[in-house]
């Protein structure tokens, strides 16, 4: 295990879930989804995802801490894709007051000594558009883009 990352404890997924919905529902608002249908598909999306909580087959849920201190969390699941089984990054946030320290790179380079040790061949991840300093981050990690989704509201 890492020291910047370790295994979210069940006591802590009520925290950790509150605050994805929340995120992750931004995120979309962010890049143009109406507040209500964002929420909705957050909740919708993480009910599905996350069934059984940390115990939820094929996925993993990471503290990222920084001293001891919880500062963020790290998704992971383990998919089927038409190029194979890949592990997938779903979520990482870093809490702002420590974000540029270099936790984000760490628990990405963890996230990736985590797909050789299941003996995937490929990780991959979602980013929504606007959020160019992860999409830095993503590149400076040796991501590529593979798809790029446009849309426009009429």
């Amino acid at each position: 295990m890492s020291d910047v990352v370790r295994p979210l404890r069940a006591d802590e997924y009520e925290a950790f879930l509150e605050r994805a919905l929340v995120e992750y529902a931004a995120d979309m608002v962010r890049a143009g989804v109406e507040p209500a249908v964002a929420r909705a598909k957050s909740e919708r999306d993480h009910a599905t995802l996350l069934s059984d909580g940390v115990d939820t087959p094929g996925h993993s849920l990471y503290a990222i801490v920084d001293g001891g201190e919880r500062v963020g969390y790290l998704w992971l699941a383990e998919r089927d894709a038409e190029l194979g089984r890949s592990l997938f990054v779903y979520a990482i946030r870093v809490d702002e007051p420590y974000r540029r320290r270099g936790l984000g790179r760490a628990a990405m380079v963890f996230a990736e000594e985590e797909a050789r040790r299941r003996g995937f061949a490929r990780i991959g991840l979602n980013v929504f558009s606007g959020n160019d300093v992860a999409r830095g981050l993503y590149a400076s990690l040796g991501y590529r883009e593979t798809a790029t989704y446009m849309e426009k509201a009429l």
